[in-house]
């Protein structure tokens, strides 16, 4: 068996997934954005499924928020990506029940790897589980999961799991505390 140029598959891979990106942005931008707050939830919800996301009809998602590929994301039940939130989702993002991605916060699953001098793309995915708070203007990394019951403080920067109901914060991110429900 010979070999296969992959070449030309990865490139008109990259022009479609560029194409539904364009279409999708034009969608959100039109058709959504226009609600304010959140208004009109349950169609921006449709929109979403119409583009690929699995989100449960109870999760929010404000209409300043952006998502870069509905397809890669997943809500469970009352989950929440707030007003500002960027959700840089080139690869999966699963938001579990009962969770709020606060205000400005930046879900990134996408880098550069700096050991290769092209910078070839990095990805992988965020899992951040239920009864989390992601607080406001936050930045998670690729590659993070952010474990049950756990919070992250305003402006932190996690780089590095986050273990079930510890409190986190700073640059970067580390723990200040146990979470205590009472």
């Amino acid at each position: 068996m010979g070999k296969v140029d992959l070449t030309n598959y990865k490139s008109e891979l990259g022009k479609r997934n560029q194409i539904k990106r364009l279409i999708w942005q034009i969608v959100w931008c039109i058709f959504a954005k226009p609600f304010p707050k959140r208004l009109g939830n349950s169609w921006k919800i449709f929109l979403l499924k119409l583009f690929g996301a699995k989100i449960h009809k109870t999760a929010v998602v404000y209409s300043s928020a952006k998502v870069y590929a509905p397809w890669n994301l997943e809500m469970e039940e009352y989950a929440c990506l707030a007003s500002q939130v960027d959700c840089y989702n080139v690869d999966k993002i699963f938001i579990g029940k009962h969770t709020t991605i606060s205000q400005k916060s930046y879900l990134c699953t996408a880098s550069h790897d700096i050991s290769n001098g092209n910078f070839s793309l990095i990805t992988a995915p965020i899992i951040i589980e239920e009864s989390v708070w992601i607080a406001a203007a936050s930045y998670i990394a690729p590659g993070v999961t952010v474990s049950k019951g756990a919070v992250v403080g305003a402006t932190a920067s996690v780089y590095k799991n986050v273990e079930a109901w510890n409190v986190v914060g700073g640059n970067p991110a580390i723990v200040l505390k146990i979470r205590k429900i009472k």
